[in-house]
């Protein structure tokens, strides 16, 4: 088992099981599961145990999701100033990270969050939240 701070020699490209268990591989898929069923406050409880034990990219790439799930969050209770900033955070976390990252369509997923946020801003209305689909 991975003990916090390992370094993990997979590719990138790879899926988020990180340890002979499953387990890491298993917390994620019950965030993201919370994710896209809009339970944004409790995916992000989820995904902080794995972004607390990550180094690297990976750690760049659970705090990009825990920051866009935040920045939704603020955005469907109407605090649409912490929801645009929270977005830019995570924004520049997800911007550096491929298109296909640990098993997530991650570009499609950046898409997404850009046109949410833009119709946020622009009409001050919720569009559909955002979903984060495995790559093809």
């Amino acid at each position: 088992m991975r003990r916090p701070g390992d370094h993990d020699t997979r590719d990138a490209s790879d899926t988020p099981d990180t340890d002979d268990s499953g387990e890491t591989g298993a917390t994620f898929e019950r965030g993201l599961a919370l994710f896209n069923s809009g339970e944004f406050f409790a995916c992000h409880e989820v995904w902080e145990e794995l972004w607390l034990r990550s180094v690297g990219a990976e750690k760049l790439f659970y705090q990009g999701l825990i920051q866009a799930a935040v920045a939704i969050l603020h955005a469907e209770r109407g605090n649409l100033r912490g929801a645009v900033s929270t977005w830019r955070k995570a924004r520049a976390k997800l911007d550096a990270l491929p298109a296909n990252h640990m098993g997530i369509a991650l570009g499609e997923f950046r898409e997404a969050l850009a046109r949410f946020f833009a119709a946020v801003h622009d009409s001050g209305n919720l569009p559909p939240r955002p979903q984060i689909r495995r790559d093809r």
